[in-house]
């Protein structure tokens, strides 16, 4: 059954717009989009600074897989330290279709 995983959250404090699109780029090309059952994902920005990632999984087991992965890659990682950890929530809900 397909996911949809979201995470909205804020950059960090000094993290440029720039530095962190360059970092979610790489994150895409470089980590996400090799991971088994990723079908498809996209960034947002809201108007009031908020960011969101969507990402849509083949099954719950590929997106754990890609969290557990993520902690060993430096695409990744160098992604996650662009958000402000405090302001971090991830959300996965179950296509119905």
């Amino acid at each position: 059954m397909a996911v949809i995983e979201t995470v909205t959250f804020r950059l960090a404090p000094g993290v440029a717009e720039t530095e962190f699109l360059d970092a979610d780029g790489q994150a895409q090309t470089e980590f996400f989009y090799a991971q088994r059952g990723l079908v498809r994902r996209t960034t947002a920005r809201g108007a009031g600074g908020e960011w969101l990632v969507l990402t849509l999984w083949g099954s719950s087991d590929d997106a754990d897989a890609s969290t557990e992965a993520g902690r060993h890659d430096a695409a990744a990682s160098r992604w996650a330290t662009c958000l402000e950890p405090s302001s971090v929530a991830t959300n996965r809900y179950r296509a119905l279709d």
